[in-house]
């Protein structure tokens, strides 16, 4: 499978990287950015999560660095909600992993640190997929 993607496509993305991984290792394909009638922002708008798997009731969210570490640039910005956008993702993530499991669905974190020291991951699909697999695994997904 090729990992490489036309430059600055959304496919060029980590997060796309990681998610055509785990559909590699699933043997299944993501219902991606995929949105559920149940999980909503603070404007009612429904919240995507970055990867479904409808068969085994499972999300997984690829968290980049926005989602541990402050990026003022993006972050000072108000939302309509009236807090910052970093204050916004913080309690998103969490609505995300709270709500969800409240409806039978599973919850998988795959962190941008599991693949190295870098905010970018170098993209070695071999060791990749190895943190992958650790990560499925310790949250009983693989056996």
């Amino acid at each position: 499978m090729a990992y490489e993607a036309k430059q600055g496509s959304r496919h060029n993305s980590d997060e796309y990287y990681v998610i055509n991984l785990c559909d590699e290792i699933l043997g299944l394909k993501a219902s991606r950015q995929h949105r559920f009638d149940f999980l909503r922002g603070d404007s009612g708008t429904t919240l995507p999560v970055d990867a479904y798997y409808p068969s085994l009731n499972l999300v997984i969210e690829y968290y980049e660095s926005q989602h541990s570490e402050s990026t003022p640039f993006f972050d000072k910005r108000q939302t309509v909600s009236g807090v910052s956008r970093g204050e916004q993702r913080r309690i998103y993530d969490l609505r995300r992993r709270e709500v969800l499991p409240e409806h039978g669905i599973k919850v998988v974190i795959i962190p941008y640190t599991a693949f190295g020291p870098t905010k970018k991951i170098l993209r070695n699909p071999q060791s990749d997929k190895l943190a992958i697999v650790r990560i499925l695994k310790e949250n009983g997904i693989l056996v």
